[in-house]
């Protein structure tokens, strides 16, 4: 079922600036998209067709199979389920403290004072954010701005989740805890979009990518397929991921037979690079524990660091992180927690891996891939506490 859909939409600025030309394009429930390409490339007018702050000069939107409304009523329905996250969180926080930002949807969505309290709680806990309510928003970092700009959507509880550049103007470590929770929602059911100019980020984190040029969608696909396609790059003004290029190079020296599926992160291009040089059947793989932190024990965390032996430990999810951080538990991985952890156990060490709910799943899902796709004999085990 596509959720989102664009029919032959053109959009025109004031001043006759043609921004999108006839592009018609559709996505799918509950996956995870990426909008790339250069600047003028039509990402963030489209963006804001989805969400009917614009509305087409000509075409049609859809959501769920309906042509989009814009009176007030119907704009109000799209927008509970359809939330944009702004490039610039700067503007889309106005209120006077954090609360009173993130509150701002709930209450429009015409909810209880307690609906809002429960929504706003959960949205700002979620996000790291707990004892920040009462703190004018325009004194925090960008990092921090950008959470309450996100908490502010999620507190509306929407289907799908719409992220201009979520990565720019932050720390490289705040990017992976954003991008993971991007995860985390996606793994709960939600359809997430982003406009990125960062192939490297797409190629990894995206199901499909949509390449745009000059108001027109190019191609759309999975990454590894679309990345692959010299000509389109070329044409999109896009550099290509740099492992596409080095696998592609291995291809070209006939290091690596053509046609295999190239590798979607380092510890894939470790192996095909032990596979080049011959080690790979010689190391001894380690063993990598999953445990959800969620059930019900008091005490599971300490527990476990004490109970367990493992050379390194990391938190997947904000409630993961919170928890290890209550419990003065030291952590070896904050982000990139999966592909660290495959690296250290292709190095013969075991890692622990404390997340919450679906993730733990999907942690176990990936590694479980990545295993038979490799042919590696890491074991993957998830704890009950």
């Amino acid at each position: 079922m596509k959720i989102l859909e664009t029919r032959d939409v053109r959009f025109s600025y004031p001043g006759g600036i043609e921004a999108l030309r006839g592009v018609s394009l559709g996505l799918s429930v509950g996956r995870k998209v990426a909008l790339v390409g250069p600047n003028g490339a039509g990402k963030s007018t489209l963006m804001l067709m989805w969400n009917g702050v614009l509305r087409p000069t000509s075409g049609e939107v859809r959501f769920k199979g309906g042509a989009l409304s814009y009176d007030s009523a119907s704009l109000k329905r799209l927008r509970r389920n359809v939330g944009i996250v702004f490039q610039n969180p700067d503007d889309q926080l106005f209120a006077p403290t954090v609360y009173q930002d993130v509150a701002f949807g709930p209450v429009n969505l015409g909810l209880s004072r307690a609906e809002v309290d429960l929504q706003v709680g959960d949205a700002l806990s979620y996000m790291g954010l707990e004892g920040f309510e009462r703190r004018p928003p325009h004194q925090l970092s960008g990092g921090e701005k950008k959470r309450i700009a996100i908490a502010g959507i999620l507190a509306m509880r929407p289907e799908v989740v719409i992220l201009d550049e979520p990565t720019s103007n932050i720390d490289p470590a705040s990017s992976e805890e954003i991008m993971e929770m991007l995860d985390e929602q996606n793994v709960q059911g939600k359809t997430v979009v982003i406009s990125t100019h960062d192939v490297e980020l797409a190629y990894r984190w995206a199901d499909d990518v949509v390449l745009m040029d000059a108001g027109r969608v190019i191609r759309q696909g999975p990454p590894e397929i679309l990345f692959s396609d010299e000509d389109q790059m070329r044409q999109a003004r896009i550099k290509p991921p740099v492992l596409l290029d080095l696998y592609h190079e291995m291809v070209e020296r006939g290091l690596v037979e053509d046609g295999r599926t190239p590798p979607e992160g380092i510890p894939g291009m470790i192996d095909l690079m032990e596979e080049v040089i011959g080690k790979g059947a010689k190391r001894h793989h380690g063993r990598i524990l999953i445990v959800d932190v969620d059930r019900p024990s008091d005490n599971l965390p300490r527990r476990l660091i004490e109970g367990l032996s493992f050379d390194y430990i990391g938190a997947m999810g904000t409630r993961a992180k919170m928890l290890a951080q209550k419990e003065g538990i030291d952590l070896d991985f904050t982000y990139g927690v999966i592909d660290k952890s495959i690296l250290r156990a292709l190095n013969g060490e075991t890692c622990l891996i404390m997340t919450t709910g679906g993730m733990v799943d999907h942690a176990a899902l990936r590694i479980e891939a990545y295993v038979r796709e490799s042919g590696s004999s890491i074991k993957v085990e998830r704890l009950d506490g």
